[in-house]
């Protein structure tokens, strides 16, 4: 369980989390020299150094996000030109991808931020680059939207790349490319001129996820424990009936994989920050609510006092370390890794949904992974290697696992994020959203 720390504030952090962008600064710069783009996207580091891993092309934006979150932290043009002319010339395929769930990972990090940047005056408005992001942003939630499968309950949600059977609890983070199209007055056109709405095909895949992908203890199954996530969500696509839960980046349909719990929790509190104060939306309000609390507990009480969390929360290697629970992770371990890039993206998440609550309790345990996260030996201090954030895992039942002493780009960017969203807190700046 997170130890509590009421003596950590966002202020006593802002050393670590200045050092961290000062690393930063040395890893971009690293990748931007040694990467070909033909490789297609970084995903994890081999021994010090970015590789790609086909499966499919979801952490480009992370990596020109990246340089964005840079310039925007440290006011580096370098970083701001970096962001700008690699999202011009490589980032457009994105945009009408139409065989992913990712376009938020991968548009709103670099469009989006972008457009974010000018909207707070950090870069000069320029009405023609405003217009051109705002369109690129219009597009991609659109595309995003039409990966859609609807349920038996009248709802539906946008199906992960394993067909239209599955909900992945991934996605709910990437909702965001479908509401900043919204906010941008756009619309899906289907059939007949039909024009869908985004924002409720936003709304019912929060509740999706929310009903099937989230566990909330009141017996749905043996293993019904509350904050529990599964990864995917299986339906019958012939009649929208929920058949089971399922897992591909985890141990089990029955275990909880970290990021995936990450993902969870940081894409409901967002939610929750953009859902504020809209009309008609209480009962949601109070599902995504439920969600964000269950899943943030869940975190809490299922992961080491240091924050860090082991990568499925009933990985059979477990059993050899005794009380995982009660004692600080150890990414050296020869038993089961831990996962890093859940801690930044979960980070985020208990930050969030504890400010908006005002529960200390939440905010406090974010600080507390952000203290473990942004010092060694998580955060990588070696010249020589590009990661940022080191001890992090892709898809351990594959073999795909960056692993112990190794980085990956989804990591490296939401580490940067909460990084940012911190200095905002420290500097009395702009509250940090997506759809700012």
């Amino acid at each position: 369980m997170i130890r509590s720390r009421t003596d950590l504030t966002p202020e006593k952090l802002e050393p670590k989390v200045r050092r961290l962008f000062e690393l930063s600064a040395a890893k971009i710069r690293s990748l931007e020299q040694s990467w070909e783009p033909s490789q297609g996207a970084p995903v994890f580091t081999h021994q010090g150094h970015y590789t790609s891993r086909g499966w499919t092309e979801w952490t480009q934006g992370f990596q020109f996000g990246s340089a964005i979150l840079q310039f925007d932290a440290t006011g580096e043009r370098e970083f701001l030109q970096i962001g700008r002319e690699r999202t011009v010339s490589l980032m457009a395929p994105h945009l009408t991808h139409t065989g992913v769930h990712d376009h938020g990972f991968n548009n709103v990090s670099t469009y989006g931020n972008l457009l974010r940047l000018m909207a707070e005056g950090r870069i000069p408005e320029n009405g023609w680059e405003r217009r051109y992001y705002e369109l690129a942003l219009k597009c991609s939630g659109a595309v995003q939207a039409l990966r859609w499968s609807r349920t038996a309950d009248g709802g539906g949600y946008i199906y992960s790349f394993n067909g239209p059977h599955s909900l992945f609890v991934d996605t709910i983070r990437t909702l965001r490319s479908l509401l900043v199209s919204h906010r941008l007055g756009h619309v899906l056109m289907g059939e007949n001129d039909r024009k869908i709405s985004l924002l409720d095909r936003a709304i019912d895949h929060a509740r999706a996820t929310a009903r099937y992908a989230v566990y909330y203890g009141e017996g749905r199954d043996t293993y019904d424990v509350r904050g529990r996530v599964a990864h995917e969500s299986v339906f019958n696509p012939n009649d929208g009936n929920y058949r089971c839960p399922n897992s591909q980046q985890g141990y089990s349909p029955f275990s909880t994989w970290t990021r995936g719990l990450a993902w969870a929790m940081c894409g409901f509190a967002e939610l929750l920050e953009f859902f504020d104060g809209g009309a008609g939306l209480s009962p949601s309000l109070l599902e995504f609510e439920k969600a964000a609390r269950a899943t943030c507990d869940f975190y809490i009480e299922n992961t080491p006092p240091d924050g860090i969390p082991y990568w499925d929360t009933g990985a059979p290697g477990l059993a050899q370390l005794g009380d995982w629970r009660s004692q600080p992770a150890d990414p050296l371990n020869p038993h089961e890794p831990v996962d890093s890039s859940a801690a930044a993206i979960a980070a985020q998440g208990l930050l969030r949904l504890g400010k908006r609550l005002g529960d200390q309790r939440y905010w406090q345990a974010g600080l507390a992974v952000c203290d473990t996260l942004f010092g060694e030996p998580y955060l990588s201090t070696d010249s020589g290697h590009q990661g940022l954030i080191l001890h992090s895992v892709y898809h351990r039942p594959n073999g795909w696992c960056a692993g112990a002493g190794e980085s990956c780009m989804w990591g490296d960017y939401h580490a940067r994020e909460v990084g940012l969203y911190l200095l905002r807190v420290i500097e009395k700046g702009p509250y940090l959203t997506f759809w700012s």
